[in-house]
């Protein structure tokens, strides 16, 4: 791939436009070894700011919520040479345009694995045990105290749960939840080697809708693309077992929300647990409403290690392309 690989190594620092507030370990770093715009008031950049913020910048480092799409890669300066995403998804940049424009995309994968897999582990105890609904009850003052018929939750232990995605951060789900007694089957594009298989005991199931027929729980951690965009429409999510539960800390668009809602409100899922939405940072005022549905504001990585883990990718890949040299995060389109 030739035409991926970074001009020669570079003899001033490159001018480098961050979009959001990072840690300040990370802004001082940044600051320190390159011609640093930094955007410490955290206010989201809105589009022009953005497509102006590309035709001075050297490198863009954007998040996971800043479309890049590919009106505003054909209009960035001959300058831009980087792309360097904070976070490990892709689906906001268009990298074929990027690509036609021979700018390379990194991201930052990996370091957010084990932040994902503790706060979905999290809600899949959480919803099951109806853990927000006495959360709130307890804070509205109306707990009358302990009854034996009272807030009666499912137990984990013997529970199928159902991974969509197993990848890094569902294998460390699935690591998880068999201390919790929990039975393990999956769906992915690609049946894991038997040695991993055995090490979480669980079971490929080959066709998902069987996956969901047969699973207590289902946890979506594939990514987004154009194969994945509403995964679990109306007809799949009506496939899932009677008092059913499904968490989604991965990508909004991966399930149909309203045809989740409806699910919820008529009780054949007895509950659910999201950390992504559609049109973030709004929540469905329904999904709000809904006593066992834990709605948590995209925290998944929310961890200062983890951040702290990802800002430090993001400078090491900045030095590698500024040393003309492929950065070590580099994403090569087609396989995301």
């Amino acid at each position: 791939m030739a035409d991926s690989i970074p001009s020669p190594r570079r003899t001033k620092p490159p001018r480098v436009v961050v979009t959001r507030h990072l840690l300040p370990e990370i802004e001082g770093r940044l600051s320190e070894l390159f011609d640093t715009r930094l955007n410490t008031g955290d206010t989201p950049m809105t589009r022009s700011e953005i497509a102006a913020a590309m035709q001075e910048a050297d490198v863009l480092v954007p998040t996971v919520t800043d479309t890049i799409d590919a009106e505003l890669i054909l209009q960035a300066g001959p300058q831009l040479g980087l792309i360097a995403s904070f976070g490990a998804g892709t689906d906001h940049i268009d990298l074929a345009a990027a690509r036609s424009r021979k700018i390379i995309v990194t991201n930052t994968p990996g370091v957010f694995t084990d932040d994902t897999a503790d706060l979905a582990m999290e809600m899949i105890i959480g919803v099951p045990r109806r853990v927000r609904e006495g959360i709130a009850l307890v804070r509205r003052g109306e707990w009358s105290g302990w009854a034996p018929s009272a807030l009666l939750g499912r137990q984990l232990g013997g529970k199928v749960l159902g991974i969509v995605g197993m990848g890094r951060i569902g294998q460390a789900v699935a690591h998880r939840a068999r201390a919790f007694g929990l039975r393990i089957a999956y769906h992915n594009r690609h049946r894991l080697p038997p040695a991993i298989e055995n090490v979480f005991g669980a079971e490929f199931v080959e066709n998902l809708d069987d996956l969901l027929r047969q699973s207590d729980i289902v946890t979506l951690h594939c990514p987004s693309t154009p194969s994945t965009t509403g995964l679990l429409d109306a007809r799949r999510i009506g496939l899932m077992k009677p008092g059913a539960a499904l968490i989604n800390t991965a990508r909004s668009d991966l399930l149909d929300q309203e045809a989740l809602i409806e699910a919820l409100e008529s009780g054949a899922l007895i509950g659910a647990g999201l950390d992504v939405y559609p049109h973030e940072p709004k929540v469905d005022a329904r999904l709000i409403a809904h006593p066992n549905v834990m709605t948590l504001p995209h925290i998944g990585s929310a961890t200062l290690e983890g951040r702290e883990a990802s800002g430090e990718k993001i400078i090491a890949n900045i030095r590698f392309w500024m040393d003309g040299h492929r950065p070590p995060d580099q994403v090569l389109e087609g396989l995301v």
